[in-house]
């Protein structure tokens, strides 16, 4: 049900009817004076949008939006996503006005250090933020998520005459976000699923940053490509016209059956006499002669900066809407879990990302007589902890017979079905933006994506952002080596290791063997704070036998000494990950056998190890040891710290080839004897 939808209150007439078309425009081009004074004093950000939009967003929020300004966790409000996240003062401005605590203090220091409101909208600085946005095409694809999450919840949580999941997801995009990929992509999964409570207002301004949209967007027909895609499409002619928007957003809620798309037409930087339609618009700030007559045109004192009228604040606050909004809610979650304790139960934990008690004790370990790939380890985790991670969902783009990653028996996610096990397609780059949108969406713990390692490139800039929000999801990706074989180079990942270790607080594990599988899912279920990424193998390994070897709990370290030929300090390290750590600890036993004192060190999470204590690092590897050689069939770059300048790396700074994956390896170095002959020439040289 909307906040404060007009067609549910009696319309004012007269006198009271002059009064609130007065507020409501006052409060509209305060949202526009508080735009272009916080771009103005920072010299720096997008006023343009923000102006043009102004009406939309009051109409949102005012009209649809349930929210409850003073709390910002509430299960069931709706989620808001500015996609065109360079307009982010348009947020700021609303998120102000309606009663957020976000102080007119914080609009002053737009995009200053340390300020709540940087260039770009980031979840965690900024309360009423769901999601960080600015590269285009991600709130999108993170909105589309949401309503993914949304739905799984509302099918697992609600009963006949009992609902407590039942909330729109809006957002609002630009020109460039509907040009990248990764919204077209979005697009097309949110129609074939028919997510029926995702509305999606496109601002149709015309105007890039490098001009008008005539130079490179306007032969395509927006709507029809949107209809295409199993959307409800609308058009509003003038963005001005708040009944008209009103209307386009009761028509979208009305829908159910499809996600609804409004394209409106608005002018950047309305009214500013000079700015308005110009590209400029969009990037700069109006320069004071242009701010001053933009507030004349107004009605407003061009002397006055950041100035609110008492009025707009009475009018525009949501507090005691949002309050009374949530207690309704609250009273009907009180009954329904008076009556169904048991989901309740499950509701406490999954909402504080919680899993069941039991799924560590759950997890396999594996004989050392096996020989299985990481990958195939990892599904005989999956399996084991599915049942104490209820609404946990995921999948893979297309290649779940191949990465592994599967729920059996937890169902398919369709347009007319809620499984756990969401068939993404060959979409890369939206899956990472959906899974990101799930987990801030809250309710699903440690979502999922996963494809070839390769692939990751396709989704780079959605795992970027899980880091930089802090996001817990887990992204699996396997045939992790040139060691997959006959595919060859296109399919081989050579630079992809050094690529992802480079992304702060993205945490990459490599295992060695089904154990360390078995461990690195630990980890990935346990961390709180942000994504793991987990790198496996197509082809098979050998268990290590850990009777002789340390403990595969000794990956939640990071890096640590697998095996050593003696107890006194080594004269050779050797540090491996992945499926090259059984190789190299043969290679270390032939080295051994000829006399060399040697260590071999496990380094399955470089992240991992760097965290660990100084005292610990250095344990692991003394600063007195220069003779180190790294090993790992990957781009060299990421390894020289660990080895030093006496240290080597047997490393691949080629692309692959098309083989056999064993002919491959051995091709490049990886066998064995290659490996014992790289550690002598080391030791000769030192």
């Amino acid at each position: 049900m909307a906040m404060a939808v007009s067609s549910q209150a009696s319309a004012p007439s007269g006198q009271a009817a002059e009064q609130e078309r007065e507020v409501r425009t006052l409060s509209i081009d305060t949202i526009r004076a508080l735009a272009m004074d916080a771009v103005q004093k920072a010299n720096a950000g997008h006023p343009g949008t923000a102006m043009a939009l102004a009406p939309l967003a009051y109409t949102l929020f005012m009209r649809f939006l349930r929210v409850n300004p003073q709390d910002t966790e509430w299960p069931d409000r709706d989620r808001f996503v500015l996609s065109a996240g360079h307009a982010c003062i348009l947020q700021y401005a609303t998120l102000h006005l309606t009663g957020y605590e976000l102080g007119l203090e914080d609009l002053k220091q737009f995009r200053q250090w340390g300020s709540r409101t940087p260039g770009h909208p980031e979840r965690g600085d900024t309360p009423g933020v769901e999601v960080t946005t600015g590269p285009l095409g991600q709130g999108v694809s993170n909105a589309v998520g949401m309503a993914i999450a949304e739905r799984f919840l509302a099918e697992r949580f609600n009963r006949p005459g009992r609902t407590v999941v039942d909330h729109h997801t809006y957002a609002i995009c630009s020109d460039g976000d509907m040009m990248e990929g990764v919204s077209q992509e979005a697009a097309s999964i949110a129609g074939h699923f028919r997510l029926g409570k995702l509305i999606v207002c496109y601002d149709d301004n015309h105007i890039t940053i490098d001009g008008t949209t005539a130079i490179s967007f306007d032969t395509e027909d927006h709507p029809a490509r949107m209809r295409a895609n199993g959307w409800h499409v609308q058009q509003v002619a003038d963005a001005e016209d708040l009944q008209a928007l009103e209307d386009a957003l009761q028509a979208a809620r009305a829908e159910t059956e499809r996600p609804s798309f409004i394209a409106i037409r608005s002018h950047i930087a309305y009214p500013a006499p000079h700015a308005m339609d110009t590209a400029k618009a969009h990037g700069a700030p109006l320069g004071e002669d242009e701010v001053r007559a933009t507030k004349e045109a107004l009605g407003f004192d061009p002397d006055r900066r950041f100035w609110v009228d008492e009025r707009v604040y009475q009018h525009m606050s949501l507090r005691a809407a949002g309050a009374d909004a949530q207690a309704r809610w609250q009273e009907r979650f009180e009954a329904w879990r008076a009556a169904l304790p048991e989901q309740a139960a499950e509701w406490d934990r999954v909402w504080a990302g919680e899993l069941y008690e039991g799924w560590r004790e759950a997890l396999p370990n594996f004989d050392a007589s096996e020989e299985i790939a990481t990958r195939s380890a990892s599904q005989e985790a999956m399996a084991a902890f599915a049942p104490f991670t209820p609404t946990m969902i995921g999948g893979a783009a297309d290649l779940v017979e191949s990465t592994k990653t599967v729920f059996e028996g937890g169902g398919e996610f369709s347009g007319v079905h809620v499984g756990r096990n969401v068939p993404f397609g060959v979409r890369e780059h939206a899956m990472g933006a959906i899974v990101n949108g799930a987990a801030a969406h809250g309710g699903i713990v440690k979502p999922y994506g996963s494809t070839f390692l390769i692939f990751s490139d396709y989704m780079r800039p959605s795992v970027r952002l899980s880091a930089l929000m802090g996001l817990p999801v887990v992204w699996v990706w396997t045939h992790d080596s040139v060691g997959l074989g006959e595919d060859g180079p296109t399919h081989q990942p050579i630079e992809h290791y050094a690529a992802l270790r480079a992304i702060p607080r993205l945490w990459v594990i490599r295992p060695a063997d089904a154990n360390e599988t078995s461990a690195a899912w630990r980890v990935a279920l346990e961390r709180e704070d942000g994504p793991v990424a987990l790198l496996l193998s197509r082809q098979k390994a050998p268990v290590l036998d850990r009777r002789e070897l340390a403990s595969a709990e000794e990956l939640q370290r990071g890096g640590y000494v697998l095996w050593e030929s003696s107890r006194e300090r080594p004269e050779l390290i050797l540090i491996s990950t992945g499926t090259e750590v059984a190789p190299t600890l043969q290679a270390a036993r032939t080295l051994a056998a000829e006399g060399a004192g040697v260590r071999v060190v496990a380094m399955p999470c470089v992240e991992l190890f760097e965290a660990q204590s100084r005292a610990h690092r250095d344990a692991v590897l003394p600063p007195e040891v220069g003779s180190r050689l790294a090993v790992e069939p990957g781009a060299s770059i990421s390894w020289w710290k660990w080895v030093g300048s006496g240290g080597d790396v047997l490393g691949l700074d080629r692309f692959g080839a098309s083989a056999p994956g064993s002919t491959v390896l051995e091709e490049l170095g990886f066998s064995p004897e290659s490996i014992a002959d790289r550690a002598r020439a080391l030791l000769q040289s030192t």
